[in-house]
Formats: C-alpha cells, structure tokens, sequence
C-alpha cells in the first residue's frame, strides 16, 4: 500500500505542476507550447533522475519521483490529442513537426538527462 500511495502522491503533485506551466505559458497560438515544454522537461528529468537512482534501494524515490510526478507532469496522451486537433484543422505541417519534434527533443533531453545525472554520480 506504501508505494501505491507513493505514486498517488506523487502523481498528483506532478499533475498539478502540469496544470501550473499550462496556465503560466501563453496558450493562444496553434502551437501547444506548454505540452511541448512538460513533455521535453519532464524527459530531461527522467533522464537525471534514472542516472542518479541506479541504485535498487532507491525504489521508493523512483516510484514517487519517476512513476508518480514526472508520469503525472508529463502529458504524451495531450501530445496526441493536440496532434489530432493540428490534423483535423488542416494544419498537418504543423501536427508532423509537434509530434516528431516532441518526440526528437524528449529523446535528446532524455539523453542529456542521463549525461547530467552521470556526472553526479561521479
């Protein structure tokens, strides 16, 4: 039950991180720029964080910190959902750059993330 209620809380914090950026950045263009930035920085820091907790006896932390708040923070569900919407309005240039750019930059924020959180392991 302790890490059932570790994600919960967790992922309900990081849900409401989410709900912050969405309401701090502007929201008025085609471009779903705070989806793009929680999905992005939330990559980034599951690359550090997966570096940094390699050890087993961090299980706690990683379910509070990777599965619940950066699961909560992270939104790939919206990804696709803004990209049907971008598809549907007749912006398909558009929708193919958000998704293969979220995408192409979650994966190289990801990978920063590990070179990041390799060095303090050191």
């Amino acid at each position: 039950m302790k890490r059932v209620a570790l994600v919960v809380l967790g992922g309900t914090l990081g849900t409401l991180s989410r709900f912050g950026v969405s309401e701090a950045l502007p929201g008025d263009g085609l471009f779903p720029l705070a989806t793009f930035v929680v999905n992005v920085a939330g990559s980034f820091a599951l690359g550090v964080l997966l570096a940094v907790l390699l050890d087993r006896r961090a299980d706690s932390l990683r379910l509070l910190l990777g599965t619940g708040f950066l699961g909560g923070f992270t939104t790939y569900s919206a990804l696709a959902v803004e990209t049907d919407s971008l598809l549907r309005g007749d912006h398909v240039a558009l929708a193919v750059a958000y998704a293969v750019g979220t995408v192409i930059a979650g994966l190289a924020a990801a990978f920063a993330g590990i070179a990041v959180g390799s060095r303090g392991r050191r």
